[in-house]
């Protein structure tokens, strides 16, 4: 019964999706269509929203002035119909509303962290080196097979998880193997950070003909820059790229590492108008994390910077003076997600090996998904102390307790026994937390302070 129901409320999704496609060119159409979306989710979701929430998107979709509304018609006009359509019904029905709802029955049945999200490694090859890339750390030997990653899948979804994120290595290492998935599981979204040199015309077209895959390319820079973190030619590969991702109509955006020597050019207008320009709709901004034994200090950004990111990722946007652009900081924007998303508490890693990792820059396990279920992952000691330790303090701009609290990762890592899954260069909890201790100490002072003013 509850099958039925939700395939008759994910049609009536289906046929609003319908209309506001079909009338891409008419404005005043595509707005009642999208006002019906509204009502649709408010009645599918009800209270999961804040009262205030749906009339307030009302409002926002009849203000043609409004730059949400001026980002979705540009996504109406410059995107391919089947994939949006397919978008907007697996992430924003299948994924955000009924997985949501039975995410957190699963959470409440089992008494553990049960994520929105997987973030798997289906290889750790890769045809780059970039510094401060964690997969680097891996090695270029280890896989999981599709039956892995197929199974993981099939047991997320009973839990309610419908997203599932590829990283490597390079994931489109696999591209067949990662078209695959999509077909198979055609209800669940798929997306994957890239470094883009592998995305051809023959991929896009597999792209546009599933519609359920979106990419995330990483890029740190112009070509000088970039070039000298990625390698000679990189950059050119990359514009290519996202020219071919536009032209084919599919939805992409970029993933940025920021540090000490690049913050202030991947967050300037000129760099952000040229990704937009490229085709971009989002840019994940990824605070650079001292992994492995060898990792490079004096990149980690100053306070000054940290701070600066802190009211420039708020700028870039805003409804006044910013871009149409959905930017997002993990370390800096944890006041919206409530502090540590990791641990499987919105999200864990899965590397190449197999290995149930809180995050994919802490690589600390008990457990294995090729000898365990997804949910005795979710179970495993060390996500239970995650479970039990979160929020690591009441201070969200200070949410990891690695980078701003490794007093609380070394705790948990002791005291569950975790053990060390980089197979190439195991590096001691102490090691990789006493890295970050003076960066946490000084970064505190000026936490709690913009904590204070919110």
């Amino acid at each position: 019964m509850a099958g039925l129901k939700f395939q008759a409320e994910r049609a009536a999704f289906g046929l609003a999706a319908d209309k506001v496609l079909k009338y891409m060119n008419k404005t005043d159409d595509r707005t009642k269509a999208l006002l019906k979306l509204v009502d649709l989710t408010e009645n599918f979701a009800k209270d999961r929203f804040q009262p205030g929430s749906y009339e307030a998107a009302r409002k926002m979709i009849q203000d043609p002035d409004n730059k949400w509304v001026q980002y979705l018609n540009r996504l109406f006009d410059e995107v391919d119909p089947h994939v949006l359509k397919t978008t907007a019904l697996n992430l924003g029905f299948d994924a955000m509303l009924y997985g949501t709802k039975l995410m957190h029955e699963s959470r409440e049945k089992y008494q553990c962290n049960i994520p929105w999200l997987i973030l798997m490694d289906p290889t750790s090859a890769c045809n780059l080196k970039c510094t401060g890339c964690w997969a680097a750390e891996y090695g270029h030997l280890l896989n999981l097979s599709f039956e892995d990653m197929d199974r993981v899948i099939t047991q997320g979804k009973e839990l309610g998880i419908y997203l599932y994120m590829l990283t490597g290595g390079e994931p489109l290492v696999r591209k067949k193997d990662v078209i695959r998935l999509c077909e198979k599981h055609n209800d669940c979204v798929f997306h994957a950070f890239t470094n883009g040199t592998l995305v051809d015309e023959e991929f896009c077209q597999e792209m546009q003909r599933v519609g359920n895959l979106s990419l995330s390319i990483s890029l740190e820079g112009y070509e000088e820059v970039n070039d000298g973190r990625r390698g000679k030619g990189v950059y050119q590969k990359v514009m290519h790229a996202m020219d071919l991702l536009k032209t084919y109509g599919l939805i992409f955006g970029t993933s940025i590492c920021y540090t000490r020597a690049n913050i202030d050019t991947v967050t300037s207008d000129k760099f952000l108008d040229m990704i937009i320009e490229k085709g971009c709709r989002y840019a994940w901004y990824f605070h650079y994390m001292p992994v492995g034994n060898d990792a490079a200090l004096d990149l980690l950004p100053t306070k000054e910077q940290r701070e600066y990111m802190y009211h420039r990722i708020r700028e870039i946007r805003g409804l006044t003076g910013g871009k149409q652009l959905f930017a997002f900081d993990f370390q800096n924007d944890g006041e919206f997600v409530g502090g540590c998303i990791a641990g499987g508490r919105n999200y864990f890693h899965i590397n190449a090996n197999g290995d149930a990792e809180p995050c994919v820059f802490i690589h600390y396990s008990s457990a294995n998904i090729k000898e365990v279920s997804v949910l005795d992952a979710l179970r495993q000691p060390l996500f239970m102390a995650y479970h039990n330790n979160q929020p690591f303090n009441n201070n969200h701009l200070r949410p990891c307790p690695m980078l701003e609290n490794p007093e609380k990762l070394q705790q948990m890592v002791h005291e569950t026994g975790a053990k060390s899954t980089d197979l190439q260069s195991p590096e001691t909890v102490e090691h990789l937390c006493g890295k970050c201790e003076h960066y946490a100490k000084e970064w505190k002072t000026k936490a709690d302070e913009l904590w204070g003013e919110r």
